[in-house]
């Protein structure tokens, strides 16, 4: 994990939260209780936010919003039966300039 924060190799895989929490309290010398707590809290306010329409950006980063998807016809794979799917709300997320050139 610290070597992926180094700007280590191509590691493939998945970082979870514990592993994060774990880099982040090694990092900042916090404790992982308290570094937990802060990031369930950023979570809950992006959460809060998102629900009441608000969208949220983090300069570098990017930007969390709320996109509405219309409604359409798709089919199930396994019946080739046509089913209908709702319109519905879903929370995108758009790479700020310096994500996405620390990716390149």
């Amino acid at each position: 994990m610290a070597k992926l924060l180094k700007g280590g190799d191509n590691m493939a895989g998945n970082i979870n939260k514990d592993a994060l929490v774990s880099a982040i309290s090694e990092k900042t010398e916090l404790s992982k209780k308290d570094v937990e707590m802060v990031l369930e809290t950023m979570i809950e306010v992006i959460t809060k936010s998102l629900k009441s329409g608000d969208k949220v950006t983090m300069t570098g980063f990017g930007t969390f919003k709320v996109s509405n998807r219309a409604a359409r016809e798709g089919i199930n794979p396994q019946t080739k039966a046509k089913i209908k799917i709702p319109a519905m709300t879903v929370p995108k997320f758009t790479a700020g300039k310096a994500l996405k050139e620390a990716v390149r």
